[in-house]
């Protein structure tokens, strides 16, 4: 589909503004594109987001960029020429949700700031994704996801107990601060819509809007949300989480563990009845009927000999034969997939978890399938990422530019 395609989703009439590279940023726009807002990302004319050459390229162009820019709108600035720096002000102040991933400071320097935005447009709504935030000794410091994962605690509890800590095999600390931005911008949207609405474009006592705000996230404070009981567990009980391997701590039995065939599978059955019927699946009636492990707290010190007694039977078994005894005791198990796996499963074709689209030279390609499903106002996939600069002519004619001025822009090296 073309980025002429019919506006629909529950965020239509929605203009988000992203000033924006690689991942954080770009993802919680994309978000919001997947659900009918209309996303105009701003690039450098000087090769636009760098993400476009990032992992597996087609033609020059990440296939990632497919799905990271999808139903987006590239229109290339350079925002250190006055003139691009107008334009992008323009396009802020006219947008409902600014979205921005630059180091603090970097955008007051173009006159592009929450403040220098909310003085014109009291409703200007600004996502803010940096590594540390926007205050704090180390707010300009470049932060990664790499860093805020390591600093937000995931890092550290990710691995075996004698290894060095791992990492997760995708950017999980960026996707997280972006979907913490996607939330912090939905809330902040409703806010504005019922302290006044939408701003009129007027001034002075003329100026109707509803009250705007800043929506400050940090990478590491993003992934710092997500480490559950850890904060509470070392105040009260000085206890520091630590590298347990394929096991969730404290929590019994729920682990990985190999077949016969040398293949994993995960087994958690960490419900008390779960438990029991798990022990009993397993030709382990003495264990199921252990009084001592029919709560978690009594399994938690025999952790050991559990996930030993698990291993042997699951050592017995293929992967196969293995789900299926575990499936018909209803102990939640599973495979872990490959993206072979995944693209093939009767689970995920059940969920159409995969959109069949095209490149523009014909190619076919699959992309994932947009998430969360909502039942009245799905998400849709319009186009794929855009080209570099691809929307530049309608939206500068859409500011009132005509074709010479377009051309002078381009010219001059501007767009």
């Amino acid at each position: 589909m073309t980025a002429t395609s019919k506006v629909s989703g529950p965020l239509a009439g929605i203009k988000v503004l992203e000033l924006g590279t690689l991942i954080a940023g770009p993802f919680c726009s994309r978000m919001l594109a997947e659900f009918g807002a209309e996303v105009i990302k701003i690039e450098s004319p000087d090769g636009g987001d760098p993400l476009r050459q990032w992992r597996v390229l087609k033609d020059g162009t990440s296939l990632w960029w497919s799905v990271q820019s999808r139903n987006k709108k590239s229109v290339t600035l350079n925002l250190k020429d006055a003139r691009g720096q107008e334009i992008a002000r323009r396009l802020a102040l006219d947008a409902d949700i600014v979205i921005e991933n630059y180091r603090p400071g970097v955008l007051e320097k173009w006159g592009l700031g929450y403040e220098q935005l909310k003085a014109v447009n009291p409703a200007t709504i600004m996502v803010r994704l940096s590594g540390f935030g926007q205050s704090g000794p180390m707010k300009d410091q470049p932060g990664f996801g790499a860093v805020g994962e390591s600093m937000g605690g995931l890092r550290y509890v990710s691995g075996f107990p004698d290894r060095p800590p791992l990492r997760v095999g995708i950017s999980i600390g960026d996707s997280l601060a972006a979907l913490h931005g996607v939330i912090g911008a939905m809330m902040a949207l409703r806010h504005r819509d019922v302290t006044g609405g939408r701003w009129n474009g007027k001034s002075g006592s003329d100026c109707v809007a509803g009250q705007g705000q800043m929506v400050d996230v940090a990478l590491y404070e993003a992934v710092f949300n997500m480490m559950e009981s850890l904060v509470p567990e070392y105040d009260v009980a000085g206890v520091v989480r630590e590298r347990t391997g394929g096991a969730l701590p404290g929590i019994v039995p729920s682990n990985t563990y190999t077949t016969g065939e040398g293949e994993n599978i995960v087994i958690a059955g960490n419900g008390d009845a779960i438990f029991k019927r798990l022990m009993l699946a397993i030709g382990r009636d003495d264990l199921a009927n252990d009084v001592q492990l029919a709560r978690n707290d009594g399994r938690v010190p025999r952790t050991a000999e559990i996930d030993a007694a698990i291993q042997a039977w699951c050592a017995t078994q293929t992967i196969d034969s293995a789900l299926a005894a575990l499936q018909q005791a209803d102990v939640p198990v599973g495979k872990i997939y490959s993206v072979r796996d995944m693209m093939t499963d009767p689970q995920f074709l059940a969920r159409r978890m995969f959109e069949q689209h095209a490149f523009a030279d014909g190619t076919p390609v699959k992309l994932p399938a947009i998430t969360p499903k909502l039942s009245e106002t799905p998400g849709e996939t319009k186009w794929l990422g855009p080209r570099l600069g691809e929307h530049n002519d309608e939206v500068l004619r859409s500011l009132g530019h005509d074709a010479d001025a377009i051309a002078a822009l381009r010219r001059d090296g501007v767009i």
